[in-house]
């Protein structure tokens, strides 16, 4: 295990606060002194910013990062084929931004990765268009990295609902199923300071979240293949496979519309999540963890189904906006495609699993101190 940090230093404008861990890992204020002794911004951090129609939440977004108090700061706007004026809203209000345009949708994942391939920080934020940060959010993120320990290569600030500052979005990153379905920390949860640890965690949510590019020089971007959603869970299982690790920095704020984009329950959703956990499995699983993942993707179909009858969790959701007829359909859609490409992504696991440097054993430990339930996956939104 990692000896994590222990006491974060964060500057201000006019002071420095010491924040030192007790024993829970929760913060106090130590001390305090002037700033201009401390402060020392040498370190370029770039925010990637995809969109796609996202017009009506861009002023917020966008405007949250350009206030931020941290100067060394290049913000990327990727482009994927907007229709909704995005682009030209961009380049008059923000004029500042780096635009890349690409004349398509070409996912999350793509749109990332030509953002990150054009930036220059030592440091990659990914944000979603439908998020906004408090003032100092890369402040607290670029600080906790730079006291970060050299294999410390990922950070989850806490993400909160913007509709209700009150409710966690994900407080530290993700947790993950044994079939690899994953869901946000704490999410739905009220925030009453109980994520407010500086600690480990499995890995961040892409929905705001910093990466060290000397991770990704090594291990690679986001599967373009996936498109959208779970590029993140595979991103990060890669990075932890070959040594990674990930803290938490819940002083980093982040606000964010659950799914403003994509939608809460749609169909390209359901299938792209049920595809793309598929191909997280085939290319990160140990081998014995992928022969036993489909019992436990048994399972959390029974539950799901329990929650059809019960109208409970988010497969009750999408039943009652669409079918669950349709439902079923695009679940053998998700199956049928994925194995399409079975090989493309068994070259991909080959590749992954040469460069793993961890034992099967520490997945184990992972899947009992970063796993959820098939409960809490099914039964809740």
């Amino acid at each position: 295990m990692l000896d994590f940090l222990r006491r974060v230093l964060v500057c201000g404008r006019k002071d420095c606060l010491f924040y030192e861990a007790d024993p829970t890992g929760k913060f106090r204020v130590h001390r305090e002194r002037s700033a201009r002794k401390y402060m020392d911004y040498t370190t370029h951090i770039s925010v990637i910013i995809v969109n796609w129609n996202g017009l009506r939440f861009l002023k917020d977004c966008l405007t949250s990062v350009f206030r931020q108090d941290y100067p060394l700061l290049e913000v990327i706007f990727v482009d994927n084929g907007s229709t909704d004026g995005s682009l030209e809203f961009v380049k008059r209000e923000f004029p500042r931004a780096i635009v890349v345009e690409n004349k398509e949708n070409l996912g999350f994942a793509a749109g990332n990765n030509r953002g990150i391939e054009v930036s220059k920080g030592e440091y990659v934020m990914t944000l979603n268009n439908d998020a906004a940060l408090a003032p100092d959010t890369v402040r607290m993120l670029v600080t906790a990295a730079e006291i970060s320990q050299a294999r410390v290569g990922m950070w989850a600030p806490k993400i909160l609902s913007i509709e209700d500052p009150g409710m966690i979005d994900s407080a530290g990153g993700l947790l993950i199923y044994p079939d690899c379905l994953a869901k946000g920390r704490g999410r739905l949860e009220r925030d009453s300071g109980q994520y407010d640890r500086h600690e480990e965690v499995f890995i961040p949510s892409a929905c705001a979240a910093l990466y060290r590019r000397e991770m990704l020089n090594e291990v690679g971007l986001f599967d373009e293949d996936f498109f959208a959603y779970c590029e993140d869970t595979d991103l990060g299982l890669r990075a932890r496979l070959s040594g990674w690790a990930t803290l938490s920095v819940p002083i980093a704020v982040v606000y964010h519309h659950y799914s403003g984009t994509g939608g809460r329950y749609t169909p390209l959703k359901a299938y792209l999540v049920e595809r793309n956990r598929i191909w997280v499995a085939i290319k990160n699983l140990p081998l014995r963890y992928l022969a036993v993942s489909p019992l436990y993707t048994l399972w959390r179909y029974i539950l799901q189904v329990y929650g059809l009858v019960r109208g409970r969790g988010a497969g009750s959701r999408f039943a009652g906006e669409f079918s669950s007829r349709k439902l079923f359909f695009i679940l053998l859609r998700s199956y049928f495609d994925a194995f399409r490409k079975l090989p493309s992504m068994i070259s991909k696991r080959r590749r992954v699993q040469r460069r793993r440097s961890v034992p099967v054993k520490e997945y184990e430990v992972w899947s009992g101190k970063f796993g959820v339930s098939a409960s809490k996956l099914a039964l809740k939104d």
